[in-house]
């Protein structure tokens, strides 16, 4: 159904020598408490697998490094090269300063911004050029808002710097699930499915299926909201007044687009076989299949913005932090999809 995805447990060896003429991919390893730092310090110990530059506090990879035992050759990336770029123990870092100390594994308000001021620098060097992509490590919802910054989430604010139209896509080895609806509690997802917003998201989706991985006509199935895809309206009207004439609206125009589909029977193989994505109305009616076959393997894609953008699929994991049990798996899942995004072979 699609090509990237790899994952190994050990590594071993950088990638080919990458090409000091193309921008490098920024990375922003998130809340600094969570893990996001050590997956920094972890891909750095064997050597970046991509050509990378971190936008983050040089002190608290420094830090954690040393708690973790690793020595960590920290350098400007203007002192990159294209022999020693993803030596291993090197790591390239624009510092962003932290006003607070950090602790791994306790979260503080007073270092909320810091976390949103690397995501800033990283998107402005993604609009400018410096940066060809952006990877973003785990945030802290809760300790953001705390900090008395209104937050719903990376897709959300990267869409209010970008001016984009976000649509938010996980996927994993054969299975890609875009999302009608992100982080909104489920008493207004009903409100929110409207014949404009749903065709700005399937517009956004068939969009980026072409031009960012590459498919000449993808083919999109899509989730009913309602139990049964509302079984004719008597289990709702989403279906009947909103989704099919919109399905079959783009259909005319030429669209690949199958539904709405009951989701209890959507997530299986006759279905999933002849589709590149599914479209769910809401966060939990896909991820949780999504994360069932592949947590830990998975990468959360932005779509529908001017700048390409992946994540790892989990949380910040505040009681691993510093702890040195980490698994990379989904960050190099989404080291390789940003590579896939901007036209560079996985590695």
């Amino acid at each position: 159904m699609w090509s990237f995805g790899r994952r190994t447990d050990n590594p071993g060896q950088a990638s080919d020598h990458p090409d000091m003429a193309s921008p490098p991919i920024a990375f922003t390893p998130g809340e600094p408490a969570g893990i996001g730092p050590d997956l920094c310090v972890q891909l750095a110990r064997v050597g970046w697998p991509a050509d990378l530059v971190a936008l983050a506090d040089p002190a608290i990879l420094s830090e954690r490094a040393r708690s973790l035992g690793v020595a960590l050759d920290i350098r400007d990336p203007g002192e990159r090269d294209a022999e020693t770029a993803n030596s291993p123990g090197r790591c390239y870092v624009q510092p962003v300063p932290c006003p607070a100390k950090v602790q791994a594994g306790s979260l503080n308000p007073d270092n909320a911004d810091y976390v949103l001021e690397c995501l800033r620098q990283a998107v402005a060097g993604c609009q400018n050029g410096r940066y060809a992509a952006l990877v973003t490590g785990p945030v802290h919802k809760g300790v953001i808002n705390d900090a008395g910054i209104p937050f719903s989430g990376h897709t959300e604010f990267l869409a209010e710097l970008t001016g984009g139209y976000p649509v938010m896509m996980l996927a994993t080895k054969g299975l890609r699930v875009a999302l009608a609806t992100t982080h909104l509690p489920l008493a207004r997802v009903s409100e929110a499915i409207t014949p404009k917003t749903l065709e700005k998201v399937i517009r956004a989706l068939d969009r980026d299926l072409r031009g960012r991985f590459h498919l000449d006509s993808p083919h999109i199935l899509v989730a009913g909201l309602n139990p049964h895809a509302g079984e004719g309206g008597h289990l709702g009207r989403e279906e009947v007044d909103i989704i099919i004439p919109l399905l079959a609206k783009l259909r005319s125009e030429g669209l690949r687009l199958t539904g709405p589909l009951p989701a209890d029977t959507l997530f299986t193989p006759q279905w999933l076989e002849q589709a590149d994505a599914v479209l769910a109305m809401y966060h939990d009616q896909g991820l949780p299949v999504l994360k069932h076959i592949g947590f830990g393997k998975a990468v959360n894609i932005t779509l529908g913005l001017p700048i390409a953008r992946t994540s790892v699929d989990h949380g910040t994991a505040l009681d691993r932090a510093g702890r040195g049990n980490v698994d990379p798996g989904s960050l190099y899942t989404a080291l390789d999809a940003a590579r896939e995004m901007i036209g560079r072979p996985s590695v």
